[in-house]
């Protein structure tokens, strides 16, 4: 068909709310899926488009609004189901809206990150909601801020000037430990790996002030690879230091999952002759067995709660800047048991 031809054929707007027997201003607000329309004139029109084959110009929309009714989430690290998580979260709040994720990978490196930004503005989103990557200099909120650029810390902050939408970390600590005490653990490690942050930071602080407010040593800390596969063979690092301990509180559900297999390997029993729990609570920690008891973070609701913050920011982009912190909660389930002596 001559281009002249696909022209005059192209169904319009108009064309449906003809066919609809309604007005374009009517039909356009369906497209927008405005509340004001009601339930039969809105079933109407959408019968009146799919008879018509009438196909939603989304460019032409965003030149009209200025707006790209897309939001960038920017994460530090895709092999980790917790930002899988967290994701599930962003997008069924931000579906909702009627607007749709661009997913980017920092590889919680800040100069990857800049790039990434950059590629969100040339797309046109309308904000981002980001977990800044390590390293991140308070230079970079300074940008964003120049470009007009809507943005909701997830996770980690930079700024108290910025949104955020986080989590107690200090808290959870003190479950894990609390929990671990009352079996008569006393000498407790942390393990942990990767670069620091504000929540390394928040939970390192957490764990060693938990310990310290019971009278035991907050310095039982190991550090464990930064490669998943790497993990389980991390775990004699526990054994190494004179004052071996009975337990471990994980940096994350990743670690715990890697050293409850180290320590399988090993030949001890974890939940019997050796106590882990993790931090997250991802959905695997039920899946493992034993199952591991995990301090839950909530992922999902921290997703909900940041893409709530930027459809507010949006808004109202002159709202205060504000803070939303999920309180944690200790599942406790098969990978804790109470002192049985010396690990090793």
């Amino acid at each position: 068909m001559p281009f002249e031809d696909k022209k005059k054929s192209r169904v319009t707007l108009l064309d449906v709310a003809a066919r609809a027997n309604v007005s374009r201003a009517t039909a356009s607000l369906v497209i927008r899926k405005s509340p004001l329309v009601g339930a039969d004139t809105r079933a109407r029109v959408e019968e009146a488009m799919r008879e018509l084959g009438y196909v939603y110009n989304m460019g032409a929309a965003r030149l009209r609004a200025e707006r790209s009714h897309t939001v960038g989430v920017v994460v530090p690290n895709l092999t980790n189901p917790f930002f899988a998580e967290l994701l599930s979260g962003i997008e069924s709040v931000i579906d909702a809206a009627g607007m749709v994720v661009i997913l980017a990978n920092s590889g919680d490196l800040a100069e990857r990150q800049d790039m990434v930004m950059q590629r969100m503005r040339e797309h046109g989103v309308d904000g981002v909601i980001i977990c800044p990557a390590a390293a991140t200099e308070p230079e970079f909120l300074g940008r964003m801020a120049e470009w007009g650029l809507p943005l909701v810390q997830a996770l980690r902050h930079i700024s108290d000037d910025i949104d955020y939408a986080g989590v107690n970390y200090a808290a959870g600590m003190r479950e894990a430990v609390g929990h671990l005490a009352s079996l008569g653990h006393r000498r407790i490690a942390f393990a942990v790996h990767g670069p620091v942050h504000s929540a390394y930071l928040e939970r390192i602080e957490g764990f060693r002030d938990a310990m310290f407010s019971r009278g035991f040593d907050p310095d039982l800390i190991i550090r464990v690879s930064d490669q998943t596969a790497q993990i389980p063979g991390s775990a004699h690092l526990l054994f190494e230091n004179p004052d071996k301990p009975t337990a471990v509180v994980c940096f994350n559900d990743v670690i715990a999952l890697g050293l409850s297999a180290g320590l399988h390997d090993l030949g001890l029993k974890v939940g019997e002759n050796f106590s882990l729990i993790g931090f997250d609570d991802v959905a695997e920690a039920e899946v493992i067995r034993p199952r591991l008891t995990s301090v839950s973070t909530a992922p999902v609701t921290i997703g909900e709660n940041a893409a709530r913050m930027l459809l507010d920011r949006l808004t109202d982009p002159l709202l205060p800047p504000r803070r939303v912190v999920k309180e944690t909660q200790l599942h406790i389930r098969q990978s804790c048991g109470p002192i049985a002596g010396p690990a090793l």
